[in-house]
């Protein structure tokens, strides 16, 4: 997988794609991105600037490391369930 673009180029390309000097396609052939690659950025660009409803980049970013967090505390708390059944188990076995 090629490294992503840096943030100035996509902002720029975004630029020139809404200049309309070019087409989407013909814009993103000449940077050497894929036309969808483009549009994608367009898009989000246009929701972070809240021109289109959806998710802005850093509220992205957000949902992804509260994602994250919420599965490895599901995790903890298994592990933790775990744990106390088997020292409960253990306290009730005779001895």
């Amino acid at each position: 997988m090629p490294p992503p673009h840096p943030p100035e180029f996509r902002r720029r390309a975004v630029e020139l794609a809404r200049t309309g000097d070019k087409s989407v396609t013909a814009l993103a052939k000449s940077l050497g991105i894929s036309q969808s690659c483009l549009s994608n950025w367009i898009r989000q660009a246009a929701i972070d600037e809240g021109d289109l409803d959806g998710l802005s980049a850093g509220e992205h970013k957000e949902l992804v490391e509260l994602r994250r967090k919420a599965r490895q505390l599901e995790l903890e708390n298994e592990i933790l369930k775990r744990a106390a059944a088997y020292f409960a188990r253990e306290n009730m076995l005779p001895k």
